[in-house]
């Protein structure tokens, strides 16, 4: 079943990418082109997955959201990456002053929910792409910081970084050459947990409009603009829906396998 899980996140996946990167070139129409002889109209041959409230391709919005989607959700995670990771291993090297100061912050940060304060960077900021990578980026960036931490204490307490020290090595130099591989098995875990995250956040952050540009469909806006025409047109609320849960459960079961495939102590009681 884990195996089979696996594949199936792994496929969701790819096919995911694959149409966020060559589906706007294959899509019959494009995204913003209105039809109003034909509003709300169902599937069939012409409009594949039917048109939404102002005569609208939902396939080529469907696939035009996808590649914004992603974009911003793997955005956030990078820069989370960079902020979590990269900031609080450092900070761990140096010592306990920069550990207490980085970490305080860290703490701030994970108290206030990714939606709020995603809302007090576009309030700061205006609403946008950039700022909501932005938010997504500090948001999650408290997850990575202390997957980081976990992992450096229990590395550091093993004998290959004692022997490191004796001879010579410094803080920065341990932590670049013996540390972070084993850093990297854990962080990789925790960015496919994070960016199914991210990726229902900015959704979320959409469908309130304070997303990307109103002209840039999203799945979260497209929910947003099918929900009124509901009962008239359920195929268009359907498809991004259903596009964001397979989209979320895809990179959910790649990130459990990632987790069980990279995690060393999981890997050491299998051998055993």
């Amino acid at each position: 079943m884990r195996r089979w899980g696996t594949l199936l996140g792994a496929a969701i996946t790819i096919v995911a990418v694959l149409l966020a990167l060559v589906g706007p070139a294959i899509a019959p129409f494009d995204p913003l082109e209105q039809d109003l002889l034909a509003l709300n109209g169902p599937p069939g041959p012409a409009h594949w997955l039917g048109t939404d409230h102002i005569g609208r391709d939902v396939f080529a919005r469907l696939v035009s959201g996808a590649r914004t989607t992603l974009a911003i959700a793997v955005a956030g995670t990078m820069g989370a990456f960079l902020v979590g990771a990269v900031l609080g291993s450092i900070a761990l090297a140096l010592g306990r002053i920069p550990e207490r100061i980085v970490f305080a912050g860290i703490d701030l940060v994970r108290a206030m929910p990714a939606v709020l304060l995603a809302l007090l960077m576009i309030a700061a900021m205006g609403a946008g792409a950039v700022p909501v990578a932005i938010a997504l980026a500090l948001s999650f960036a408290p997850f990575f910081a202390l997957t980081a931490r976990a992992v450096y204490q229990r590395e550091t307490a093993q004998p290959y970084v004692a022997a490191a020290r004796t001879f010579g090595g410094g803080k920065l130099h341990i932590l670049r050459l013996h540390l972070a591989p084993n850093l990297a098995g854990a962080l990789v875990t925790q960015a496919g947990i994070v960016l199914p995250r991210c990726i229902v956040t900015e959704s979320v952050l959409s469908f309130l409009g304070l997303g990307s540009s109103p002209d840039s469909p999203t799945w979260g806006r497209m929910v947003s603009d099918a929900s009124p025409f509901m009962e008239a047109a359920p195929h268009a609320i359907l498809a991004p829906v259903l596009a964001l849960v397979l989209v979320t459960l895809g990179f959910v079961l790649l990130g459990d396998a990632l987790r069980l495939r990279l995690d060393p102590l999981r890997r050491s009681g299998s051998a055993r």
